[in-house]
């Protein structure tokens, strides 16, 4: 296993923790990587019933680990763009870092992303339930591991969204749909605003939605009632299911929104975006671009 995640096999629990919480738990190469061969190593073992997907730190994840990398660039050197494979740099700051005054290949960013979509979507087709535990937050890249999870526990006061649809993003895994239905989807990635646990929790996205003070014993009790089922009957139950999911057409869906993230970066307004984070520091380009929505305000009236 990378440092960037723990695993631990607690009976018929598999732990795996996010953990690189000095990053917001940002997602690199290596830890969707090592997320992959946890779920894949966690499936093979025959004392495993169920798998608990959570962060260390204040949230659960912030997305990709976009910072550094997006700050570096500069015209006529887009950062990190030709990073070799294995580097730490996601396959998505290699194809944001092109320089635009050079061709486009949309391949290259759909051969990057698509292989990340390949290693959330382990936590689906993972035979075994998978329980992700949000708190703090989980928002951009990182609502592609909580969506591809079976179920979500999530904190009342997390938030829980896909800011990115604003500009320089589109949800690769596709999941927001298949989990919410078009309406409220539609809701959601027309204004990258976030839900709140308890809202998520009203819209039928999360399963709990705890006080922080309660959020680890709410887990554990599902944790625990799951890992009490036979286990080829959890494997039966969570193929049934998913069957549903993805004869609904999932695979299409993936296919467009990895290719559309793509494009998202190669639009005038992605490009625009891009120079900002050079010129102001990814941080206060995020801030400009989410500033106009006021994030303080509650998707959900009331």
């Amino acid at each position: 296993m990378s440092e960037e995640l723990e695993y631990d096999v607690d009976g018929p629990v598999a732990r795996l923790t996010l953990n690189r919480p000095e990053r917001g738990n940002g997602l690199t190469n290596s830890l969707i990587a090592a997320i992959a061969d946890a779920v894949e190593r966690a499936d093979l073992d025959p004392t495993v019933r169920v798998l608990a997907l959570a962060g260390n730190g204040k949230g659960f994840c912030g997305g990709y680990d976009l910072v550094a990398s997006a700050e570096s660039m500069r015209e006529g050197g887009y950062g990190d763009a030709d990073a070799p494979a294995g580097s730490p740099t996601s396959p998505a700051v290699q194809a944001a870092n092109h320089d635009p005054s050079r061709p486009w290949d949309p391949m290259v960013d759909y051969a990057g992303m698509s292989r990340n979509v390949r290693a959330f979507m382990t936590l689906f087709h993972c035979s075994k339930p998978v329980i992700c535990k949000v708190h703090g937050f989980c928002v951009a890249g990182g609502t592609d591991l909580a969506l591809c999870s079976d179920l979500l526990v999530i904190e009342a006061t997390a938030k829980i969204g896909y800011p990115p649809a604003r500009v320089w993003g589109s949800p690769t895994t596709a999941m927001w749909a298949h989990r919410l239905g078009p309406m409220r989807a539609k809701r959601l990635l027309f204004t990258g605003d976030c839900l709140s646990g308890a809202e998520a929790l009203e819209w039928g996205l999360a399963t709990e939605a705890p006080a922080a003070g309660e959020l680890d014993a709410r887990t554990e009790w599902l944790l625990g009632r799951i890992a009490q089922m036979p286990l080829n009957q959890l494997q039966m139950m969570k193929l049934l299911v998913n069957t549903e999911t993805v004869n609904h057409g999932l695979a299409v869906s993936q296919t467009l929104g990895t290719i559309l993230d793509g494009i998202t970066r190669h639009t005038p307004e992605g490009y625009a975006f891009a120079r900002r984070a050079a010129e102001a520091g990814f941080r206060q380009a995020v801030s400009e671009r989410d500033g106009p929505f006021g994030e303080g305000a509650r998707v959900v009236p009331g």
